[in-house]
């Protein structure tokens, strides 16, 4: 009886002892797999945000097509700089003369020529020969100089009508203004001149 009572209390503190080793397996066991899902938890949460980040990254980022391209930039200011130039230009061309001017003179003098006879007065031969003749010059030099002050105006209120806050560039307002200057003066000479205010025909008395 003794020996039965002492194995089985020795069976009996064997059973408590693997039981607990099994509840501290167990205990053991859990507690490993609690980093596990932690750092996988973590992961997941890692790869979210930079999937998020990434998107507002892309969202906030400007669409190619919102990107205007080099010669788009640069297209207007080329344009308004050449007009200005061809402004400049005509108002020189409405001074100093044109090779139409001179065919449109020519012409008109050998029409007053043939329109002529040799028994008109010398008034209407000085006029039809070369009064005209010079008239058609001014006139000619009138119509470029015009021209000129109509480029260079354009030129310089094109900026009022494009894009704003986007300031036109001084050299081009400097070549602008200079043919509108050149146009004026070539305009008010041309008037004088077909109006014989200037540099009228001689008097045949």
């Amino acid at each position: 009886m003794g020996t039965k009572t002492v194995d089985e209390a020795v069976d009996a503190n064997g059973t408590e002892a693997k039981s607990d080793k099994e509840t501290v397996d167990g205990t053991g066991t859990g507690t490993e797999e609690t980093p596990d899902s932690a750092a996988v938890t973590g992961a997941e949460t890692d790869a979210e945000a930079e999937a998020e980040e990434q998107d507002d990254t892309e969202a906030d980022a400007p669409a190619d097509e919102d990107v205007p391209a080099a010669g788009e930039k640069d297209a207007p200011g080329v344009g308004q700089g050449a007009a200005a130039v061809v402004s400049a230009g005509l108002g020189i061309v409405s001074l100093t003369g044109s090779w139409v001017a001179t065919v449109a003179a020519a012409r008109e003098t050998l029409v007053g020529q043939l329109q002529t006879s040799s028994s008109a007065s010398v008034a209407t031969q000085v006029k039809e020969v070369y009064g005209d003749a010079w008239a058609t010059t001014a006139l000619v030099g009138g119509l470029f100089a015009l021209a000129a002050l109509i480029v260079g105006v354009v030129v310089l209120a094109r900026p009022a009508f494009g894009a704003p806050g986007k300031p036109q560039a001084a050299w081009i307002k400097s070549v602008a203004w200079a043919g509108v200057s050149l146009g004026v003066v070539g305009l008010v000479l041309a008037v004088a001149k077909y109006s014989d205010i200037l540099l009228g025909l001689p008097s045949t008395k």
